[in-house]
């Protein structure tokens, strides 16, 4: 046994509140505010042996005189209580003492362990267990039996006080006579005006604290000293006074068992606001947490147990059920923390710089820590507190989207840069469970919505869709996954429409040359049936001969010119010139054999011009020949084309041969072309086709999120699904063509009048525009506008779906949004962001703003507290509504001075200052609230 420390109970002044608990860090650290804990109520200890069904557990060496074996079973009862992993303990013996005097109670001295005590490992007692509340379960004079009651205490009344209100409930009776519990002379509305009386004599200092407070339970309620073992009349009177807190359940019962055919039940249970819980009624330490109840507390106190009780929707969860085969089992402990690892911040932390958060001016040294809580944080404060300027700091920190509207977005960037942090700040977020590593935004992923926003978004088709793909967790993914191939098919048809544009060109093109080249073919092959070839024959012979006489004219002037040359040359003179160099008589020159053989050149020369002459008459009458004979055959061969149909002749035939030559290669390009054409169209039309099941589907997932929130929201909000109903898109593509016809044809149609895509070209080639109202000429300019290529892409266009969220007001009626205030647009979008099944944290700065209470108060306060548990919300305020009656698990309060704020209070509402700061702030003070109450007549 691990030691324990000398620290005991000490009551100098038995009327003095005696009670000191034993300093814990432990669960502040966890978690700031409420937080989710195990707890069994209703346990009975050894100062019930007289009755003997407890009995002394094994081990322990039954002793009435030492102070050891009380101190060993105390701790039996926590370490049980540990090993079970309950939080919260009652002590709920008959009779909370074993002897006669307060010395020999062992549900003080466990008490008195948990306080002060440390566990086998050395960790104290109040680190393991939260709570635990010293209480007793008389039974009281209501009923044929009697009835038993559990009256639960705050440790801080002190032992001495503690058995004085025991001695008052039993009003003197001896709790055990015989070993049979004895009832008491009180009934049971005798002894809630005693305990009640008791509580505000005792209570110290009760306009600032509680000191102590107490809670009254109904145990075992079917068992014949239970409560509804009375009768139906006495059950009811008990109800008026609303001291009962809460009703116990039978082991093997549910809260629908206890209802059945009990409508009276349920109906004052709502009205007095009382909730039902499980506990284990254990007489044995084995017994302890065999049933239990999950129960959100912020403080170790009564007060916050009361809270509990008082809002059960949101801050007690039964934890067994039926399952399909109808036995009792447990559920799942409530969603937390780091049993889903879903995100939360947990702090924020400021340090240095000049923000409107730092310290007393300065500026290195300057720190502020806000301590949320994972479920909801409510922000409250004055005007110009800082409540803005926090969220929209985090905000701007976190890089979240920024608001659409230009205004209010500049709004949040003044307030989140401007003076949450500047330049020398250093923030710090620390998110539980995510990695560190990583970006702000990546660890807490936060939704913001800030003032006004919520209102311009109502009126944004894209955010209503966005919220309702999120409303039920089992369409979410499916929406999204439909949604996200959908934008994918839109991408892909519009690339897939201007491909087949160039695919047409490609084939144009290509079928334009084929058609040349066939062309070229098809005439040479006519030329050649018409004789074209004996035709082209004469002519390249004529070419030949023609060049031929060209070659010879060109011979003749050469011979001509050699002659004038010859003619020119004197072979006397040369020979003279010899005469002169005396070298005559060394050379032997004959003179008339030299002139005579000049001569015969001249001579010969003169006979070749003749000759070459002579040739060429005979050339020209060959020509002449071939001349006429090419026109006999083009003669010819032109009769023969007219008579196939030929009006004239190309006689280009080297460029029709050329062209010929290349049809094959023309023909397979037009094929490639025309083949690239088919699949392009074929995609085109199986993602037209795919798209639409991708919209029939997605469209069929939308009904069940539609037919959800009928009914989650019990028919006050219904969605209405426009088909195509965003035209957004087409109306600007038929706006394009600039034709006044169109424009107004479109902008005359009734909405439910106006035609999809896909739709308006079917009625285009079906030639039955006159179905969507379009005149005559309208019709005829629209058949000429819309090219092919143009048709194409009015299918690739997609008009997505649109949905009316409609709300039903007081007369049974329903209205649009767009026919709706802006306050209840507000409430109807802010009840839906509240049921999505998105566990993103969601940060909202006064959603209050034109926001009807009785609407909070029905419809989205509910939708709040579900959402605890699931995710984190953050909500600036100054509406009491969200803070109280949403039951906030944690509320910041802040002050402040120029430009400078601070955290004035953090807490509960079970935190007396807390609670006096949301009267103050939210409320209008005590006297406003006070004054209110007295004119209600309440």
């Amino acid at each position: 046994m691990a030691k324990r420390p000398d620290s005991h109970i000490v009551e100098a002044d038995p009327q003095a509140v005696s009670f000191q608990r034993a300093p814990t860090e432990n669960w502040k650290t966890e978690v700031a505010g409420s937080r989710w804990l195990k707890a069994d109520l209703h346990v009975h200890t050894l100062d019930d042996l007289p009755g003997g069904k407890v009995k002394v557990p094994p081990g322990i060496n039954y002793d009435p005189q030492s102070d050891e074996w009380m101190v060993a079973y105390s701790r039996r009862v926590l370490q049980a209580a540990i090993e079970r992993g309950i939080q919260v303990l009652g002590l709920t013996p008959h009779s909370p003492k074993l002897g006669v005097t307060p010395d020999t109670s062992l549900t003080w001295k466990i008490v008195d362990e948990w306080n002060h005590g440390r566990d086998d490992d050395g960790v104290p007692f109040c680190d393991k267990i939260y709570a635990v509340f010293p209480g007793f379960e008389p039974s009281l004079n209501t009923g044929k039996s009697g009835l038993h009651l559990i009256f639960l205490i705050d440790p801080e009344i002190g032992r001495h006080r503690f058995f004085e209100l025991f001695t008052l409930i039993m009003n003197g009776v001896k709790p055990w006579c015989d070993n049979q519990l004895q009832i008491s002379s009180n009934r049971a509305d005798d002894a809630f005006k005693k305990i009640n009386q008791f509580h505000r004599q005792n209570s110290r200092d009760s306009e600032h604290s509680i000191g102590w407070n107490y809670l009254i339970l109904a145990p075992h309620i079917d068992d014949h000293k239970g409560l509804l073992g009375a009768q139906k009349s006495q059950v009811l009177s008990l109800f008026k006074h609303t001291e009962i807190a809460a009703l116990e359940l039978g082991d093997n019962k549910t809260p629908a068992d206890v209802t059945k055919n009990r409508l009276w039940l349920s109906k004052k249970m709502r009205a007095y606001r009382q909730a039902f819980f499980h506990s284990s009624d254990a007489y044995s330490i084995e017994e302890i947490g065999q049933r239990y109840t999950w129960i959100k507390l912020a403080s170790p106190r009564i007060q916050a147990l009361r809270q509990a009780f008082i809002a059960e929707d949101s801050r007690l969860r039964i934890a067994f059920e039926r399952n399909e085969f109808g036995d009792i089992v447990p559920t799942n402990a409530p969603q937390y923390l780091e049993s889903t690892k879903r995100p939360w911040l947990k702090t924020v932390t400021i340090r240095g710089g000049m923000s409107f958060f730092h310290r007393d001016g300065s500026t290195d040294d300057s720190e502020t820590t806000f301590v949320l809580n994972p479920d909801l944080t409510c922000i409250i404060g004055g005007s110009m507190t800082g409540k803005s300027v926090l969220l929209d700091g985090l905000r701007v920190h976190t890089e979240a989207p920024p608001p659409a509207d230009e205004s209010i977005r500049k709004q949040v960037e003044a307030r989140g840069w401007g003076r949450f942090a500047d330049r020398i700040a250093r923030i710090e977020l620390d998110c539980p469970g995510q990695n560190s590593s990583r970006s702000s935004r990546e660890r807490w992923p936060a939704q913001f919505f800030t003032q006004n926003e919520l209102q311009r978004l109502s009126q944004d088709q894209s955010a209503i869709q966005e919220i309702l793909s999120g409303l039920v967790a089992s369409e979410t993914r499916t929406i999204e996954g439909l949604e996200s191939e959908l934008q994918e098919i839109d991408k892909e048809l519009y690339k897939l429409a201007n491909k087949y544009d160039k695919f047409d060109q490609d084939v144009a093109v290509a079928n334009q040359a084929y058609d040349r080249a066939k062309r070229a073919k098809d005439l040479l092959a006519d030329y050649e049936e018409a004789g074209f070839d004996a035709y082209y024959q004469v002519g390249k012979t004529l070419q030949v001969w023609q060049k031929t006489n060209e070659e010879a004219h060109s011979a003749r002037l050469k011979v001509a010119d050699a002659i004038e040359i010859a003619r020119d040359i004197d072979a006397q003179k040369a020979k003279k010139s010899l005469s002169k160099l005396s070298i005559e008589d060394e050379v032997d020159i004959k003179a008339p054999r030299l002139k005579r053989r000049w001569d015969q050149i001249v001579g010969q020369l003169e006979s070749i011009r003749s000759l070459t002459e002579e040739w060429s008459q005979d050339v020209d009458h060959v020509i002449h020949a071939l001349k006429e004979c090419q026109i006999e055959r083009r003669t010819a061969m032109e009769t023969a084309l007219v008579e196939r149909g030929f009006e004239g002749i190309v006689l280009d035939i080297r460029e029709f041969s050329r062209r010929a030559a290349l049809l094959p290669v023309y023909s397979s390009t037009l094929q490639d072309a025309r083949k690239k054409r088919t699949r392009c169209r074929n995609a085109f039309n199986r993602l037209l086709d795919a798209r639409d099941r991708l919209v029939h589907r997605q469209r069929d997932s939308f009904d069940r999120v539609a037919q959800a929130i009928e009914s989650e929201f019990r028919g006050k909000i219904r969605v209405q699904r426009f088909d195509h109903g965003s035209q957004e898109k087409l109306y600007t593509f038929l706006t394009a063509f600039k034709q006044r016809g169109i424009t107004r044809w479109w902008n005359n149609l009734e909405e439910n009048e106006r035609p999809s895509p896909r739709e308006l070209v079917r009625h285009l080639d079906d030639q039955s525009l006159e179905t969507v109202h379009m005149t005559a000429p309208v019709q005829e300019t629209f058949r000429e506008i819309l090219t092919k290529s143009m048709r194409r892409k009015l299918l690739a266009l997609r008009c997505p779906d649109r949905y009316l969220l409609e709300l039903q007001l007081d007369d049974g009626q329903y209205r649009g949004m767009h026919e709706l205030s802006g306050g209840q647009r507000v409430g109807l979008l802010l009840s839906l962001l509240l049921q999505t099944s998105d566990n993103r944290p969601l940060v909202i700065d006064q959603p209050e703003d034109e926001l009807d209470n009785r609407f909070l108060f029905d419809t989205i306060l509910p939708a709040l507290k579900k959402l605890k548990g699931h995710r984190q919300v953050i909500v600036a305020t100054h509406n009491a509504n969200i803070v109280v009656n949403g039951d906030a698990d944690l509320v910041i309060e802040l002050e402040a001075v120029a430009d400078r704020g601070w955290i004035a209070n953090s807490g509960t509402i079970d935190d007396p200052s807390v609670r006096n700061a949301i009267v103050r702030t939210v409320d209008g003070g005590v006297e406003a609230f006070q004054l209110r109450q007295k004119k209600y007549g309440f």
